[in-house]
Parts: C-alpha cells; structure tokens; sequence
C-alpha cells in the first residue's frame, strides 16, 4: 500500500524516533509498504518519520545510481546506530521527498560505520562509503529529527524560507500523496 509522504512542517519529521522491537505490530507489512511508497514516489530512501511513525526505520535502494553497486544496496535499517563518520566530507545535492521541489549541496563524511538490525533483527556492523553513505547519512538524519535542510548555510535555508513556507501549507506540485501540517 502506498503511503503518504509527511511534508516539511509536519512536526514528526522533528522528533528524535524510538527504537522498535521484534514484536512491533505489522511491521513486516510495513517495510514492505515504505518500499512500495519510496519507488512509487521516485526516491532511493524512506524514513519512518516521512509516512508519520517516530521509530527507528528506514530502507534505502540505491540500485537506480551508477556509483552504487545494485546487489549490496538495497537495505532495511532497524534501530541503526551511526558508530563513526570518517574520511573527508564532499558536497552533493541532496532533496527530499518531505521537501519536494528542493535540492541544495549537503556536505557529508565520506564514509561511516553503522550498526543496525535487518528485518529478522539480526544485529549488523558495517562500513559504507560514497552515495551509499550518503544516503544512508540522509535517512539516519530523519530518526534525528533532523532534514537536510538543517545542514545547509543559514543564508540559503533564509533564501528558501517561502518555499519551504509553501510546502507546509500544501502549496507544491508533485506526483505522490502527501499529507501536509497545515490547510490549503
């Protein structure tokens, strides 16, 4: 089932989110539905936060960039912990599904070392470097509370301030379902 996406405002997309345990009801028909919500909106992550839930969830398909190797990313991450972020940064522009229409150069570790649990809760450690990183860095923001935005110079999130004004209230055109804070 296809989800809406929670638009810039929504005040879940600020909480820090819980962890989950085994028995969290419905969940294995959930990641399946964020995965069919990700794709049927274009996106390569979605974060629990974005359907609504503050839990420590969120999968990635990285399969559609070039950088990414298809078979090893593809992931669900449940309760994951960023352990380290290391080596340089390097900026790319980033979007986001809860911020449609926005995209901004984020400066970001090259690399990170993450423990998580996998759908069975089979406890992971890992490194990943690159867009894998990225991306995952992206999607571990949202359970922070924290959106890309956030991570950008205070002039231009000043400079996107009406944009981001008309996102909440629902004033944006895009292809997916959003559910947006405050009335048209």
């Amino acid at each position: 089932m296809i989800l809406p996406i929670y638009a810039y405002g929504s005040p879940v997309l600020r909480q820090k989110a819980e962890p989950i345990s085994p028995d969290y009801p419905g969940l294995k028909e959930l990641i399946a539905n964020m995965y069919e919500t990700m794709y049927s909106s274009n996106g390569i992550g979605l974060a629990a936060p974005q359907i609504g839930l503050p839990i420590r969830l969120f999968v990635v398909d990285g399969s559609e960039i070039d950088e990414i190797d298809p078979v090893d990313f593809k992931q669900t991450f449940i309760n994951p912990i960023i352990l380290e972020e290391f080596d340089d940064k390097w900026s790319f522009e980033e979007g986001c599904l809860s911020i449609p229409q926005v995209r901004e150069p984020v400066s970001r570790h090259a690399k990170l070392r993450i423990r998580y649990q996998d759908e069975q809760f089979r406890e992971h450690e890992a490194v990943f470097d690159g867009m894998a990183a990225r991306i995952i860095q992206h999607e571990y923001d949202h359970i922070e509370g924290v959106l890309f935005t956030d991570r950008i110079s205070p002039l231009k999130r000043n400079l996107l301030k009406g944009r981001l004004s008309n996102i909440s209230v629902g004033r944006v055109n895009v292809s997916y379902r959003m559910k947006f804070p405050k009335s048209r």
